[in-house]
């Protein structure tokens, strides 16, 4: 191969088994670089999380990105470009936002005609959920139902224009209906509990949620959008394998079908403990599988992982505990010459799943060093 590959062409020819000069390298450096808040472009790291070069500091996500010749993945985060967006139709449905006086939660009231939903966040994540009756549940259905996912192709456009040759523009989007219960809608104890006490009403609830995905996967699937993820965030004790079997496998195969059918790749997160699910991933229809924790951070083995996956392409492999400073330079590069010799050409290196705030980043460029000097 005379001529070397761009980033995106690297990208492309990963997920459809064509020849590669190189193994991509795309970590998710976003919450390492907001979290520092090196926006701002300070002139030392003295208020940053973690050990940063001065030559970095004054560099945007972009230019780092540049500097480590690797390759964006989400433009979501990275950009704050949103590709999809769900739209609720405000003739049927008004949301309503307040402070709580006693701790500053923020509280979200969705009003309805047939009543309402609220839900309390701090910090950026719930601390209650809105559905908490079975009544609740018709009232979510409603809500659904009257929510419309859109691409937004001026912004692709746009992304694809900052991106350029440095990657694919792909995005994650609505989890599965399960995972949203879990995630969104109910938490993990109420879904648990109501699929004992309530199993034909929370079943028909994820029917019905799973129906009104038809139209998000219609338009994601005319959309130019070529890699999609699953943005499930799977473990195997939030979804077990009788779970994952029943509610899980089913939509992933007939989504996964519809996209395959459109043209498109798709790999799904998948980033707590998962050696229960170990069996289940060879048979997995995603191209890829992302974020998969091996140990010391996770509780499987690089091993086990690749028994599992067999010619799956893994995104990430490097789990993101080594970047920190209690372990060793020699340890993060023997780990990763290790995934490259065990992975290679079915990878697309990077942390699973996101560099965190205090890693020592002098770590990250080892590590594209090492795949810059990676002989295939």
């Amino acid at each position: 191969m005379s001529k070397l590959l761009s980033l995106r062409q690297r990208v492309l020819n990963t997920f459809s088994r064509k020849p590669i000069d190189r193994i991509v390298f795309s970590p998710r450096l976003y919450y390492w670089y907001y979290g520092n808040r090196l926006w701002r472009r300070p002139r030392t790291d003295k208020k940053c999380a973690g050990k940063i070069p001065k030559y970095i500091l004054r560099k945007s996500l972009l230019g780092i990105f540049d500097y480590l010749e690797a390759s964006p993945r989400y433009v979501i985060e990275n950009f704050y470009l949103p590709l999809i967006w769900p739209r609720k139709k405000i003739r049927h449905i008004r949301v309503k936002w307040a402070r709580d006086r006693t701790d500053g939660s923020l509280i979200t009231v969705y009003k309805t005609k047939l009543g309402n939903l609220y839900k309390k966040s701090r910090g950026g994540h719930l601390v209650e959920y809105p559905v908490k009756t079975v009544n609740d549940m018709k009232i979510l259905k409603y809500i659904i139902k009257h929510t419309k996912f859109h691409f937004y192709l001026p912004i692709f456009k746009l992304a694809k224009k900052i991106i350029g040759d440095r990657g694919v523009v792909g995005t994650y989007f609505a989890r599965s209906p399960y995972m949203s219960l879990i995630t969104q809608y109910m938490g993990f104890e109420r879904t648990i509990i109501n699929l004992r006490r309530y199993p034909n009403e929370m079943e028909d609830l994820m029917k019905f949620m799973d129906g009104c995905d038809d139209d998000m996967f219609e338009i994601l699937c005319n959309s130019p959008i070529k890699i999609f993820n699953f943005g499930e965030n799977i473990d195997c004790n939030l979804s077990p394998p009788r779970y994952f079997e029943k509610f899980l496998i089913p939509y992933y195969e007939k989504r996964v079908k519809q996209f395959h059918q459109a043209g498109k790749y798709c790999h799904i997160h998948m980033d707590g403990s998962l050696k229960d699910l170990l069996p289940y991933f060879e048979e997995l229809p995603f191209d890829g599988l992302e974020a998969l924790t091996a140990k010391p951070q996770g509780d499987v083995t690089l091993e086990e992982i690749q028994a599992a996956i067999k010619n799956k392409v893994l995104l990430d492999g490097i789990p993101a505990l080594i970047f920190l400073p209690q372990y060793s330079f020699k340890y993060v590069k023997n780990y990763t010459q290790k995934v490259l010799e065990m992975f290679s050409p079915n990878l697309i290196l990077g942390v699973s799943d996101e560099l965190p705030p205090n890693a020592d980043f002098r770590k990250v460029e080892m590590v594209a060093d090492i795949v810059k000097h990676y002989e295939l």
